[in-house]
């Protein structure tokens, strides 16, 4: 991991970290008290940017690229719950304030690159910022209602309805996010899935 101030791209990555939905009303201020907390993590396709089950956590500002929030059991099935690219960001901000251990992974989707910073530090950061802590907090419940929409929509709806519903919600990702991985985060094959574009029903 590289500091920002370090980094080649560092203007770049201020521009990008600006237009971050958890932090594009930060100010000047805020800024410079909370870059030097960042490192930029460059990730290639399936690194594991946080282990499910642990209790060692980060928070991930999403800088380039995809990530996916995934949670697996014991016989090894998995199940994806959210994706997440530019401009979002990644959390188990929740588990963190339980005390619990991590209740999924984070892993990366395509070459990402992302801005983090330990749990304990983003914490404290959000103590002192009382109006970013709620703004934060808000998102955070939010993507919480979407994985719960999501997973009832996988017992609702049939496999024409369910990519739609995607499409609807996320038209920028449907062409950028490996077929095998859109048909795992629907609950269906890669061969459904393209036997349902072939046959023109979705």
């Amino acid at each position: 991991m590289t500091s920002i101030d370090e980094h080649s791209d560092r203007n770049i990555i201020r521009v990008q970290l600006r237009q971050n939905a958890v932090l594009k009303g930060i100010n000047g201020e805020q800024s410079a008290e909370l870059e030097p907390h960042l490192s930029i993590l460059e990730c290639n396709k399936g690194d594991v940017l946080l282990e499910q089950g642990v209790y060692e956590m980060h928070q991930y500002f999403v800088l380039d690229g995809i990530l996916k929030r995934v949670v697996s059991n014991a016989e090894g099935h998995q199940m994806i719950l959210r994706f997440a690219a530019e401009r979002d960001m990644e959390t188990s901000y929740a588990a963190w304030k339980l005390g619990s251990r991590t209740p999924y992974s984070i892993v990366a989707v395509t070459k990402t690159r992302v801005a983090v910073l330990p749990m304990p530090q983003w914490e404290q950061f959000l103590a002192r910022h009382e109006e970013i802590r709620r703004s934060f907090e808000y998102l955070v419940m939010q993507l919480m209602s979407d994985v719960m929409a999501h997973t009832i929509t996988l017992h609702l709806l049939d496999a024409p309805g369910r990519y739609k519903r995607f499409v609807r919600r996320h038209p920028d990702l449907q062409e950028r996010i490996p077929k095998k991985e859109l048909a795992s985060y629907l609950n269906l094959s890669a061969e459904t899935l393209s036997r349902l574009k072939q046959r023109g029903k979705i």
